[in-house]
């Protein structure tokens, strides 16, 4: 029923003012009380799912895009980064919503799902499954052709409402985030609730290999195999990986060319709401 309630809504526009966007391989966890970040959200998913971990008496909480490279680690650690945030209140439980994937050929959606389940289960606390619209309880057809309903949502961190939602600003430094997956990351938390602060890298890697030759190959080359699933990604997929793997080729180095002092890029909310670079010297 929540499944087909949440579907059944249209993707809402949210704008940049108070959000807080996550990207693949990312989590951010805070509550209530946070005067910058009103709103989590992450799209784009296709067989990834979208995780919100909720504590109901602290208001603590996370959303993660998982891609099921490592579900148990990635659950252990959303698990306990909202216990870390929800220490002070006794009453309440850990409410958890699973959104995305669809029937997709290979059946990533199903394994990742089955993935998700069974490392909630695991946990030693006691887990509340509300929302469960995975896999074939997203999925439509079209022409045979199987594709999620819903690519994204949000999660209003004061009322905790959970809405299908599109991002038109993914920043900031989405091209080095996307870099940092791409070359393959582990999930990274990125923001800092108790200063309000987000905390981009310091990432390291190593020249991704073939750059030149994945550049040169055309759109459909690049969706068929730089994609789980090439049949049913947004239409700026292609353009995101091509700007990723161009940032890649300018920056085979990010230790000399990115992070010299081995420093986090910081960012905080403007009063107009949006993020702004802090200088490091000032912290």
């Amino acid at each position: 029923e929540k499944a087909k309630l949440l579907r059944s809504q249209p993707a809402q526009i949210v704008e940049p003012r108070g959000l807080l966007y996550i990207q693949q391989r990312e989590f951010a966890v805070t509550t209530p009380k946070d005067g910058s970040v009103s709103i989590l959200g992450s799209d784009d998913a296709t067989t990834c799912h979208l995780v919100v971990l909720r504590h109901t008496g602290s208001g603590a909480t996370c959303l993660t895009h998982c891609d099921g490279s490592d579900t148990e680690a990635e659950v252990s650690l959303i698990m306990s980064s909202v216990k870390s945030l929800s220490n002070t209140t006794e009453y309440g439980r850990l409410e958890v919503h699973l959104v995305g994937g669809f029937n997709d050929d290979r059946q990533l959606s199903q394994k990742l799902t089955n993935q998700l389940l069974r490392a909630f289960d695991l946990q030693p606390d006691d887990v509340h499954l509300v929302t469960f619209c995975v896999t074939e309880l997203n999925d439509r057809e079209e022409k045979d052709t199987h594709f999620p309903i819903i690519y994204g949502i949000a999660v209003n961190v004061k009322t905790a409402e959970i809405f299908p939602a599109t991002f038109p600003e993914k920043g900031p430094d989405e091209d080095l985030r996307s870099a940092h997956i791409l070359t393959g990351a582990a999930l990274t938390n990125i923001y800092d609730a108790k200063m309000e602060q987000l905390h981009i890298g310091p990432y390291f890697w190593r020249p991704f290999p073939h750059v030149d030759f994945w550049l040169e190959q055309d759109d459909k080359q690049i969706l068929q195999n730089l994609s789980t699933s090439p049949l049913a990604e947004p239409p700026h997929f292609v353009s995101h990986i091509r700007a990723t793997l161009t940032f890649l080729k300018e920056h085979p180095f990010p230790s000399h060319s990115l992070f010299p002092d081995r420093k986090p890029r910081i960012y905080k909310k403007n009063e107009e709401g949006l993020w702004e670079q802090v200088c490091s010297d000032k912290i």
